[in-house]
């Protein structure tokens, strides 16, 4: 099976302007995900798919190769689509800029062993929270499967509700998933339902149709990078764990 890796990383955003070039440890972040990336065996390739020529040369500078695209997507999975089409592959991993901490081990846990033919595949990663608080932290996504790691549903609410006990154990969001052509095709070719505009969260655009995306707990560190804040706590655990 051929399978690519693709990065996405937007400099326009609002809440921490060029954020993947943002140094962590002297380095850039992107860098840091992309070295991540790389060792990843199972990938033929690993791209940084941008709109930004500030990135693009930050990335070449490094030796990494650049996808560029548009820059009216509205979401990470929609440049994945743009690439989808400059490049053939059996299976697009996306792996979040944000996520300077994720390994290979976390990574590969998205990857089937096989995908059946017709099929539209879709997964994604989870981890367990390590802090209450971070729970009811509406900047994190709570996850809920089935017993077969099928999601059933995604908020920003702390889900499920803890009424009958607390023994339960919360799942967040890592920010790496896996698709098929053919989910992409449909990802594009369907529009946001309303539970998508509310949460603000596009798996709804699988979920609300009856297509089912499998999340696999890859029991990861997993610390995202949402504001500049958040850099010191990357760096606080890489300079622990070295």
């Amino acid at each position: 099976m051929n399978i690519i890796c693709v990065i996405p990383a937007r400099a326009e955003s609002t809440r921490f302007f060029e954020k993947p070039l943002a140094k962590i440890l002297g380095k850039p972040m992107i860098q840091w995900v992309w070295e991540h990336c790389m060792e990843v065996t199972e990938f033929s390739e690993v791209y940084v798919a941008t709109d930004s020529d500030k990135i693009k040369d930050t990335v070449e500078a490094f030796g990494g190769k650049v996808i560029m695209t548009s820059s009216d997507h509205d979401t990470a999975t929609e440049r994945l689509w743009e690439v989808s089409h400059k490049v053939e592959a059996d299976l697009y991993v996306m792996v979040n800029g944000d996520e300077p901490l994720l390994t290979r081990e976390a990574i590969i846990q998205c990857i089937p062993s096989s995908i059946e033919e017709g099929a539209l595949y879709v997964s994604n990663l989870m981890t367990d929270f390590s802090n209450p608080v971070e729970v009811v932290d509406a900047t994190n996504l709570k996850i809920v499967t089935d017993a077969n790691d099928r999601c059933l549903f995604i908020s920003r609410s702390p889900i499920p509700y803890p009424k009958g006990n607390m023994d339960y154990v919360y799942h967040k969001f890592v920010g790496v998933g896996a698709f098929n052509r053919k989910a992409l095709e449909f990802y594009h070719n369907t529009p946001r339902g309303p539970i998508e505009k509310i949460e603000e969260n596009d798996s709804f655009r699988f979920i609300e149709n009856g297509v089912p995306i499998y999340y696999y707990n890859c029991h990861c560190k997993s610390l995202s990078v949402d504001n500049r804040k958040d850099i010191a706590g990357v760096e606080s655990y890489l300079t622990s764990n070295k």
